[in-house]
């Protein structure tokens, strides 16, 4: 191996073929000490070997490296997990369907969207009929080739009253699809939708193969192919090297596993002690362990996903105006984000849009004074309202959950209203207990719009609308505003739903969080779209293991 001196001390300074020699010592295996010999025997002085290496080094960890498998751990896993994308529940079935599939449309950072199996998009004048150009020589793991036809399929799944799909009311004025020719199809609506490539980027509507109903094992054109599913078990999925998006060279792994662990304290340890690469929900309380651990790290991205406890509003006590109003004037909304979530988030007021949503956040709708910390109204509302009792069933589904319901708890016995609070497994919690129990709790991601949010969280024949509150104004606002291209009257609409919700619904939303989860430190390349955990799940095919 041969080197020029060089006597300016950057490692931008060599030439490129004495940078490659460099770059393939370490590469080869070569440790700092060998190359910096080289380096020196060459004459160069000992401050400038070492910044060279010490820059070919960075560079090098910069680098995505293909090889290597890790072990994703999620907080929950039961008998609903699935890999059908129309009944997606869990982050754990979106990052297993991110592995497996791709969308039309993609999320940057910023959440505008961008090309997936789309490569170019284009609305009519008055946003009721969508024309997608798709994407040539995509193929299945099958080997098959991707076309109109599977794309069809896949979101023709989504419409319908009998359609079980759980984001079907955000297309719910998709009247048809229509195949043009083998790479265009056609989207027609009843009215105007100026979002539908937004929605399409979300979670659910991932292109599956013309006729699929076996979703146990189905193949997609997505960058990892499926080894192994057993539901509340564990996935397996292995790198496809066929993989269609030569934009970079991932898929970088070798083979991923997912599984639920649902022990936050044995979570971070089997993170720790190397066992698993991604924790996903981190508990705020162990922040300091994580970044004490030399081997892994802190990964958080601020965003508007939030916890609730609903009092379902066709149910006793939930359908009880002055029960909720009573509970309301109970929440210690400072305490859970100073104490509970440790400062990482922003006060919330009972309705699901954040700051983060930027300018759909309807700053009037998040008045503290709406339903500010009151016992005395608290007891006055509980006592009118002749309940003597409630009890909430929780799961520890987001971090700190259980505590929140515990500090409600104790503000409750404080004016004498019995408030039990009942602890229950996290494994099979979505299929047994949410939207069952009278008064249940859950979590909530932030999605890319104020709009998309409401109407999957409260519009009335939303299928995720676990307080069954039903408003007719409400769902006006958001037929209104979804064909509405004057971004201010847009912005008056969306306003007056968020007030309607934070006044009149059953849920009970504390705060805003960042998404907060923990890594290997040698786990990289993640993207940082902030609609779900570990960067909106987008990570499958970027991330990479720095050996």
């Amino acid at each position: 191996m041969t080197l020029k001196r060089i006597d300016g001390p950057r490692y931008e300074e060599l030439t490129h073929h004495d940078r490659d020699v460099v770059m393939t010592a370490l590469k080869s295996g070569a440790n700092r000490r060998e190359v910096m010999g080289w380096l020196l025997a060459t004459g160069m002085t000992v401050g400038a070997a070492g910044s060279i290496v010490g820059a070919a080094g960075e560079a090098l960890a910069a680098t995505p490296k293909k090889g290597g498998s890790i072990r994703f751990a999620w907080d929950l896993h039961g008998p609903s997990d699935t890999l059908d994308p129309i009944l997606f529940t869990s982050s754990l079935d979106y990052g297993r369907g991110r592995l497996n599939y791709n969308n039309l449309c993609r999320f940057n950072e910023d959440l505008t969207v961008g090309p997936e199996l789309a490569t170019e998009w284009e609305a009519n004048s008055n946003a009721t009929e969508w024309t997608f150009k798709l994407r040539k020589d995509v193929e299945f793991h099958d080997g098959s080739k991707l076309t109109a036809d599977d794309v069809v399929y896949s979101m023709m799944r989504h419409i319908g009253q009998e359609s079980p799909s759980k984001a079907k009311v955000l297309v719910g004025t998709v009247k048809e699809w229509v195949k043009d020719d083998d790479y265009t199809v056609r989207a027609v609506l009843d009215a105007p939708n100026a979002e539908l490539p937004v929605i399409l980027g979300t979670f659910h509507f991932k292109i599956v193969k013309n006729g699929t109903t076996d979703f146990q094992n189905p193949t997609g054109t997505g960058p990892y192919t499926l080894n192994e599913f057993k539901p509340g078990v564990r996935s397996v999925h292995t790198r496809n090297d066929n993989y269609w998006n030569d934009a970079h060279e991932g898929p970088y792994l070798e083979q991923i596993e997912a599984f639920g662990i649902t022990d936050a304290v044995a979570r971070v340890n089997a993170l720790i002690s190397g066992d698993i690469h991604m924790c996903a929900n981190l508990d705020p309380k162990a922040i300091s362990q994580v970044e004490g651990a030399p081997n892994a790290e802190v990964f958080a991205v601020p965003s508007g996903r939030y916890p609730t406890i609903t009092a379902m509003m066709d149910k006793e006590p939930g359908n009880n105006p002055d029960f909720r109003i009573g509970i309301k004037h109970l929440q210690r909304r400072d305490r859970v984000l100073k104490v509970i979530q440790k400062g990482v988030g922003s006060i919330g007021n009972d309705q699901p849009v954040g700051p983060a949503y930027g300018a759909g956040w309807c700053k009037e709708a998040n008045d503290p004074n709406t339903y500010p910390y009151d016992p005395d109204k608290a007891k006055f509302h509980l006592d009118k309202s002749g309940v003597g009792g409630a009890e909430i069933h929780v799961a520890e589904v987001f971090p700190g959950m259980t505590d929140i319901c515990l500090l409600l708890q104790r503000e409750c016995q404080k004016v004498g209203f019995d408030l039990q609070v009942k602890k229950v497994p996290n494994d099979g919690y979505w299929g047994a207990v949410w939207m069952k129990q009278p008064m249940n709790v859950s979590a909530w991601n932030m999605r890319p719009s104020a709009h998309i949010m409401l109407t999957l969280t409260n519009r009335s024949d939303a299928p995720w609308n676990e307080a069954q509150w039903k408003n007719e104004r409400f769902d006006q606002l958001l037929d209104m505003a979804a064909g509405e291209l004057d971004e201010a009257k847009r912005y008056e609409m969306m306003c007056e739903a968020q007030k309607l919700c934070a006044t009149e619904s059953g849920s009970l939303i504390p705060t805003h969080a960042a998404y907060l989860d923990a890594k290997a430190a040698n786990l990289k390349g993640f993207p940082r779209v902030p609609i779900a955990a570990f960067g909106g799940m987008e990570w499958p095919e970027f991330i990479w293991l720095d050996t």
